[in-house]
């Protein structure tokens, strides 16, 4: 089986899209019987491998992601790689692209739905950009053979549409990349810190919908015995006494090591698709704190940390100081254990191939495949 990927989210600092396609094609590179492809937009058109670039403008104030404009360019290159299945992973010029390749080809496509259009643009734009997105959402996702969701609340979002091709599809962890041995008490002490105050992380883009100013909040309120770290490019530099930034990329060896060295990870975003890092934090052996909003009330478990009410420094604050009086430490080892039983790249790449080969009719999908 031949399975080419197309999506404009791959770019040197993307997030949760691209961890997603490298560990893919990292482990159906071990696979028996599968190959896959990928296809991104770059500076110039090149390959490398299976690496396929073609040339594409850069988006303004896009933070290195190009945006795809000739929609024939890229069905043509999906053409020529002959896969047996595509998949989709934006709502973009690619999406139709790889519509318009697997009808000429007589190949399925799937769509993967990483981000949630619609209520990213409501937030900016307003109601009526939501509803008009919304129909767009319908129209083209309607038109793949089937279409992945990260987590339940999102798949909820695609049926209430009117899609009935939906299923859930969770995104896994680097188990060896993030886990409690790469803890280093000298990174605490890079940020002068005794051993009685609480470390607490952030990690991720600097956008609304992270909600940064409520973990600004947050660490003010909670004060001496408390220090917060963001680290993300574009973050706020006006920050309380207690909060720390590094305003920059940072590969994910070095997040690693600071996730493991910390005590817990504060999340506020309220429109997590997946929240990949909550689960990065969980593996790396730390509660989490996040408000109890989008994919992270499924991915939070109890015992593995806390949960409070969303936009809420007040509620933030509270839900930290309860963790920490209930043994925080016992809760982070839950989360590994957590991590471990259900997010491993195996077990989501498993999955994948088992929404693959039912699309290419080799057996079909399992009633856990199927949403709802």
């Amino acid at each position: 089986m031949h399975v080419a990927d197309i999506t404009m989210f791959h770019a040197p600092s993307s997030g949760g899209v691209r961890t997603y396609l490298d560990a893919k094609h990292q482990l159906l590179a071990q696979s028996t019987g599968v190959r896959a492809s990928l296809l991104i937009p770059g500076p110039r058109t090149e390959h490398r491998g299976a690496c396929h670039v073609l040339a594409a403008p850069r988006l303004p104030f896009g933070q290195g992601y190009r945006f795809p404009l000739q929609r024939g360019a890229w069905r043509r290159a999906l053409v020529d790689l002959f896969p047996d299945l595509i998949e989709a992973g934006d709502p973009y010029v690619t999406a139709w692209a790889a519509l318009d390749a697997g009808r000429e080809l007589g190949v399925p496509v799937l769509g993967f739905y990483h981000s949630d259009l619609p209520r990213l643009a409501g937030q900016r734009l307003g109601d009526w950009s939501r509803r008009r997105l919304n129909r767009y959402v319908f129209d083209l996702y309607r038109r793949f053979q089937c279409v992945l969701a990260p987590s339940r609340v999102m798949a909820e979002r695609l049926t209430a549409l009117g899609l009935d091709n939906v299923a859930v599809q969770p995104l896994g962890v680097d188990l060896m990349r993030f886990n409690p041995g790469r803890r280093r008490p000298e990174l605490r002490e890079r940020l002068g810190l005794d051993d009685a105050t609480r470390l607490l992380i952030f990690v991720g883009r600097a956008s609304r919908e992270k909600n940064l100013p409520v973990l600004l909040e947050t660490a003010r309120r909670l004060g001496a015995g408390y220090h917060l770290l963001l680290i993300g490019p574009g973050m706020p530099r006006r920050v309380p006494d207690n909060v720390t930034v590094i305003d920059r990329y940072t590969p994910a060896e070095t997040i690693a090591d600071w996730l493991a060295s910390s005590d817990a990870l504060l999340h506020a975003g309220s429109e997590e698709t997946f929240g990949l890092i909550a689960l990065e934090a969980m593996a790396s052996g730390i509660p989490v704190v996040a408000a109890r909003a989008g994919a992270l009330i499924e991915n939070v478990p109890l015992g593995c940390g806390q949960l409070c009410e969303p936009h809420s420094a007040q509620d933030m604050a509270r839900a930290v100081a309860e963790l920490f009086a209930n043994d925080a430490p016992l809760q982070g080892r839950r989360a590994r254990r957590h991590v471990e039983r259900h997010h491993a790249w195996r077990t989501t790449i498993d999955g994948l191939l088992g929404h693959y080969r039912a699309l290419t009719g080799e057996y079909p999908a399992t009633p856990r495949q199927r949403h709802g």
